[in-house]
């Protein structure tokens, strides 16, 4: 286990030490050379040599050659990551490679319509441990294609097709695109603005990542809603007010068997300053419904403050607190767990996405500076307890990872402490990470207990992109 974790952190650092000289290389000035000294300077100026820009490749300046109703846009991205401890068992540990290529083909024949269209390939290598299916591999298939009607801009737009949802933080609804097979929906959605709101009113099915067919929405689920924007309310603020409807089947109630799920998520999210430097984020979601002969009863929130200093530096301090209500009697009934719905989690609630918004107290403190400039460095430190000691500890995935079915002796599930560095090398090209969580009582009792350890490094590549 000591060796493979060494190889893991070499091979990061390896990645790491090949970047980095590339990224200050590519700061360099053209001419830095030509410098001149005193005594050139005391003689008759000579007319500086012409400095020729550097262009891209033709193949990425495509779009400058193509008519301007037609844009193609790619993407590369690899990432290598791993883990120590898998299931806090120190014997599971791993180091792959994940792929994933992106083509994206954008028509637009007028300011009222416009379609899109992308594909996606998304590959596994050299994983030896845990699934390699879905979310970690999807073979090429369509994963967006949509028409938009009305203006961007208009009074109102309706997009219909396979699109993406994203909105607020993506705590509950987002298109979770760390994956390397990231999340669509199949459905319609219309867009209402004012000059004193904006409002999404969609109906939509989640779309499945199929192994040898193609992708689809549909097996019962339904996922729709309005998601309103408003900066009128509260000065220096958005106010995001939001009614979800999830549908489901197949799913099993308290009591055992199958049943359908029908549930409604009302909430709101409010984003804005403060005076002395600081700003807030507040979301809080209430979840009503049934699954089969269950009530659900569950409910949520989210509260961060965080202050930047002024300098070069740019320190940022980060305070936040996060709870999702738990299921107190597994024979009752009633579900308390909350639903995360369909987030992009993360880095929500620990780099290492053990952790979900479900049955957790969650707090964080974090720390960020930006040494120099586009290159900013944060860590965090997090602690979970259990909202519910007979409720499982969940992961940002929604899997269960650790459950005591007589109740837990202790609340505490662990702690965790992460780095990351972001840097873009050129305009197109960015990422490293690393995370560590040392387990709390309930890890220690519902599990082996060993440590859990993730690092990565990603490199995303944009080419034929208008910048």
């Amino acid at each position: 286990m000591v060796h493979r974790s060494c190889r893991a952190i070499r091979a990061c650092l390896t990645v790491a030490s090949i970047v980095v000289p590339i990224s200050a290389a590519a700061q360099q000035p053209v001419a830095a050379a030509q410098q001149i000294s005193p005594a050139a300077s005391q003689q008759p100026a000579a007319q500086a040599p012409a400095v020729i820009p550097v262009k891209p490749p033709v193949f990425n300046r495509a779009n400058e050659l193509l008519p301007a109703w037609l844009r193609l846009r790619g993407e590369f991205r690899e990432r290598m990551e791993g883990f120590d401890g898998l299931g806090f068992n120190s014997t599971r540990e791993d180091l792959y490679w994940l792929s994933r290529f992106r083509f994206n083909a954008t028509v637009t024949p007028s300011k009222q319509l416009s379609f899109q269209a992308q594909v996606q390939d998304a590959r596994v290598a050299r994983k030896t441990v845990g699934p390699t299916a879905a979310p970690f591999k999807a073979a090429m298939d369509l994963r967006m294609a949509f028409a938009d009607v009305g203006a961007a801009s208009g009074p109102v737009t309706v997009r219909a097709g396979r699109q993406e949802l994203v909105y607020g933080e993506q705590r509950l609804v987002g298109h979770v695109s760390w994956l390397n097979a990231a999340r669509t929906f199949d459905g319609v959605k219309a867009t209402f603005r004012t000059k004193a709101f904006a409002a999404d009113v969609f109906a939509t099915s989640v779309v499945r990542i199929l192994e040898s067919e193609f992708d689809k929405s549909g097996a019962g689920n339904r996922f729709a809603g309005v998601y309103a924007t408003t900066t009128k309310l509260i000065p220096l603020a958005s106010v995001e007010p939001y009614v979800l409807f999830k549908r489901d089947v197949n799913l099993r109630p308290e009591a055992g068997g199958l049943g359908t799920l029908k549930e409604t998520t009302t909430g709101v999210r409010v984003a804005g300053r403060l005076p002395a430097r600081l700003d807030y984020g507040v979301e809080m979601a209430m979840q009503r419904g049934s699954l089969g002969t269950d009530d659900i009863s569950a409910w949520a929130g989210h509260w961060q403050l965080r202050e930047t200093f002024p300098g070069r530096t740019a320190i940022r301090l980060t305070s936040e607190y996060n709870f999702a209500s738990g299921d107190s009697d597994p024979t009752d009934n009633v579900r308390g767990t909350f639903d995360q719905l369909y987030p992009t989690p993360h880095d929500k609630y620990g780099l290492a996405d053990q952790i979900g918004w479900k049955n957790v107290h969650h707090a964080r403190a974090g720390f960020e500076i930006t040494p120099f400039k586009g290159f900013p460095v944060t860590t965090n430190y997090h602690s979970w307890w259990l909202a519910e000691e007979k409720d499982a500890i969940y992961n940002a995935g929604s899997t269960s990872l650790a459950r005591v079915a007589t109740g837990a002796a202790d609340r505490h599930v662990g702690q965790e402490i992460d780095f990351q560095v972001s840097r873009a090398l050129t305009p197109q090209i960015q990422a490293a990470a690393y995370a560590h969580i040392v387990p709390g009582a309930f890890l220690k009792e519902a599990t082996p207990g060993a440590s859990y350890s993730h690092p990565y490094v990603m490199v995303t590549y944009v080419f034929l992109a208008d910048k």
